[in-house]
């Protein structure tokens, strides 16, 4: 059985120098938008929270948690809407944030609702907001914001999916994040996939990390997910989150810092086109 291939699939650079120094010199084209903003939104479990906190990691250079992980939890820790900024005041932040929200549970009346994270995407969600499972936000409330600009409205949807969990995602669930992803087709709003936890889907891929492009699992893996979420492959992202490590390792951090840079010029040319409207 081939379980890798002689040559990576996807050109990856594994110094995150000129990256890091890339995100942090990046300017957004249109000079009103001060940052883009990325929802994360996906199963109970699958990384959310963890992706925040390796994002932030990254450009701290050391150790980051700001949001509560919920590793193989059947219950969403995160309970309500976060945005959370990347970078510090002695460094400056960069011109992105990442919002946590609760995930999606396949009860009708446990996790997210759909319509919450549709608000979300349209900037009607204010920050703190804490969701409701039963009953999704609406107007008029304090919460509420009634007329939302380009700048409260999310530039980038980020699914966030476990490579080794594809499979196992109930209907339910499944049905949910469609629903979303209809409206965000509606809204012509860039969608990428996070695939998380690809060590623990693929061996080769624990044994090195580098060879994740290489590797034939995690390619059939990306496979499955675009099938599942409609998603094409050149917007599925292999990630490995920090979850165990109490140190930087550069590999990590590449793998992230080169799905960064791809989803930050999607935000990007969305806030161009736009505006353009």
């Amino acid at each position: 059985m081939i379980t890798f291939e002689l040559n990576e699939w996807r050109e990856l650079q594994w110094k995150q120098d000129g990256m890091i120094n890339t995100l942090r010199d990046f300017k957004i084209r249109n000079d009103k938008v001060k940052q883009l903003n990325f929802l994360v939104y996906g199963p109970v479990g699958a990384g959310k929270s963890s992706i925040i906190n390796t994002i932030k990691t990254i450009f701290e250079g050391r150790q980051y948690i700001s949001c509560l992980a919920a590793q193989d939890s059947a219950k969403s820790q995160t309970l309500k809407f976060k945005k959370c900024d990347v970078g510090n005041t002695k460094d400056g932040f960069l011109p992105f944030t990442f919002s946590d929200i609760m995930g999606v549970e396949k009860e009708n009346q446990c996790g997210v609702q759909a319509d919450d994270i549709i608000s979300t995407l349209k900037g009607h969600v204010k920050d703190d907001y804490v969701f409701n499972p039963i009953s999704p936000l609406s107007g008029p409330n304090d919460y509420y914001l009634e007329h939302p600009s380009l700048s409260d409205r999310m530039h980038c949807l980020v699914y966030v999916i476990a490579a080794d969990k594809i499979s196992l995602i109930d209907k339910d669930t499944i049905q949910k994040m469609q629903k979303v992803r209809g409206t965000a087709n509606g809204m012509d709003l860039p969608q990428v996939v996070f695939m998380t936890r690809v060590d623990v889907a693929c061996s080769l891929t624990k044994e090195n990390l580098r060879h994740v492009y290489k590797s034939v699992k995690i390619e059939k893996k990306m496979e499955e997910c675009s099938v599942t979420l409609g998603v094409p492959m050149n917007c599925i992202f292999p990630v490995r989150n920090y979850y165990k490590e109490t140190d930087i390792i550069e590999d990590i951090n590449c793998l992230m810092l080169h799905t960064l840079t791809k989803i930050v010029h999607f935000a990007d040319d969305y806030v161009v086109e736009y505006t353009r409207k």
